[in-house]
């Protein structure tokens, strides 16, 4: 019976599972099972070396997504460069990491202006956010963090993807900005609810739990198109099962089991 699961921690709270199980029980891969797994950092490189071969691939979320880099046989390109990978895939050749955020970003914000980017926060997500943003067709964009000693990677990951990056000190949003993206964790964007946002700008929270955000409800309010957390992990869960599967994701199925209109 094939297997794949997310890893991650906390991951109780992952929708990843639904989203998985919708897919397969459309395709009619009965015979495939997805499951939740608590692991943490020093946790991945045992469970990988555990895995036997009916293990197709994993999706991994927070703390894993650079460590798990060291531990491949073969990196893709895009997570590389990005620093980050969110996708593991298995096979009798070895473990292969890929980053399927990047495409998930950017089939959840088709049709929005890059133009005047701006991303919160400078980890894994962030990268990924800067790679979604130069295939949107940006040279570059406004990254506003804390600590800028803290954008090191960020910055590192900007220049393999030949991205320009504007630091700016947190909680500043640059005006006119045409597109937010949120990439902090919970509770960290509350204080840019105040912030007198434009209706044309688009405003992204990668968080899904809890949703609306303070930051979606405030953007909502103004009029902005806002994109939340639970249409990019839609987009990216289903190039994930396409990439373990080698099936087309079932994505209005998909949709359905995570309640997204």
């Amino acid at each position: 019976m094939p297997r794949a699961a997310v890893l991650g921690s906390p991951v109780a709270h992952s929708l990843s599972p639904a989203l998985h199980r919708a897919a397969y029980a459309a395709l009619g891969l009965s015979g495939w099972a997805y499951d939740a797994v608590e692991c943490a950092e020093e946790g991945l490189a045992p469970f990988l070396d555990g895995l036997g071969p009916e293990w197709a691939g994993l999706s991994l979320t927070m703390p894993l997504k650079r460590v798990a880099i060291g531990l491949m046989a073969t990196v893709s390109a895009l997570a590389r460069d990005v620093g980050a990978a969110n996708t593991v895939l298995l096979s009798p050749d070895g473990r292969h990491a890929d980053n399927t955020d990047v495409g998930g970003l950017v089939d959840a914000l088709s049709g929005a202006d890059a133009s005047a980017a701006v991303v919160l926060g400078a980890g894994g997500t962030a990268a990924a956010a800067l790679a979604a943003l130069r295939d949107l067709g940006a040279s570059g964009a406004t990254v506003v963090v804390r600590d800028r000693g803290r954008a090191r990677d960020l910055l590192a990951a900007a220049d393999r993807l030949g991205m320009s990056v504007r630091l700016r000190r947190w909680p500043t949003v640059p005006e006119p900005a045409s597109l937010v993206i949120s990439t902090v964790p919970r509770g960290a964007a509350d204080a840019l609810g105040d912030h007198p946002w434009r209706r044309q700008t688009t405003v992204c929270d990668v968080l899904y739990d809890p949703w609306p955000t303070r930051l979606a409800a405030a953007a909502a309010a103004a009029g902005c198109r806002v994109v939340g957390g639970r249409e990019l992990l839609l987009h990216q869960a289903a190039r994930q099962v396409r990439l373990m599967t080698g099936r087309a994701a079932p994505v209005d199925a998909m949709r359905q089991a995570i309640a997204l209109p």
